[in-house]
């Protein structure tokens, strides 16, 4: 195999019939959406909410729908970008296990992503969830109805409606880690793309197929949390979007 690392990718990709992609940030920011984390996300300037707050006191459902409306208009609006598109790429080829996403915007299932090869372990905020019976509904009419009265939204049912993303303090969905954890024991590549693999228990999804024996690739611009471990096959530095889609558009073409 060619030490060229870009060479050493597409050769990886080439091989491998059941590839998990774990996603973060890294790959949204093409697209125009803030990393919340960065030091101009929404953290430098608001508290999140944490969901027992949620539950239990209105002022707390007040301040987590305005933190919410302040990046609606962005994540209505973005579009896939390359690296998206790349994902679904491998999944028209038949060469895709799972995306694992940590990214609750929504672009991998907008790219083409189907449903049954996409976990996306923090949520969407695609969709709105009531917390008492569970219905999902879209969030528009929710969003509109908040900005004209400031009061946060019901179900038809009077549960708390509430975008369906993971919250702190809020555990990941059983059957979303399941998923993940099952398309683990299938993979025989898992390549995370743009994510410092830092928050948990989602960054442990790539070192399950990477204990396993599963080539592991890192493709990210600045460090992870990961770069040192024994696990790691090849790690690549800088953009995500420059690197990952003409490695998976020269593997797709040699593999046919």
């Amino acid at each position: 195999m060619s030490e060229d690392p870009d060479k050493k990718l597409v050769e990886f990709l080439r091989k491998s019939s059941q590839i998990m992609i774990f996603t973060g940030a890294g790959i949204s920011t093409g697209s125009g959406i803030p990393d919340y984390r960065g030091p101009q996300g929404v953290w430098t300037r608001r508290q999140p909410v944490y969901y027992q707050d949620f539950m239990t006191s209105e002022t707390a459902r007040v301040e987590y729908w305005d933190y919410k409306l302040e990046g609606w208009e962005s994540f209505r609006n973005a579009q896939p970008n390359v690296v998206h598109q790349a994902c679904f790429e491998l999944e028209k080829a038949n060469k895709l296990c799972m995306v694992v996403t940590q990214n609750i915007d929504g672009l991998h299932s907008r790219a083409g992503t189907s449903l049954e090869k996409l976990v996306e372990v923090h949520g969407t905020n695609l969709e709105t969830e009531c917390q008492t019976c569970l219905e999902r509904t879209d969030p528009m009419s929710h969003f509109e109805e908040f900005k004209k009265t400031q009061k946060p939204p019901l179900c038809h049912c009077g549960g708390y409606l509430k975008p369906a993303t993971i919250s702190f303090g809020q555990n990941l969905r059983e059957e979303d880690l399941h998923r993940a954890s099952q398309a683990a024991e299938k993979a025989d590549l898992v390549i995370a793309l743009g994510s410092t693999l830092s928050v948990h228990p989602a960054a442990s999804i790539p070192l399950m197929a990477a204990n396993r024996g599963s080539p592991y690739v890192i493709i990210n611009r600045g460090e992870t949390d990961q770069d040192n471990h024994p696990a790691v096959s090849l790690r690549l530095e800088g953009d995500v979007m420059a690197m990952f889609p003409p490695a998976v558009e020269d593997a797709i073409v040699t593999s046919e």
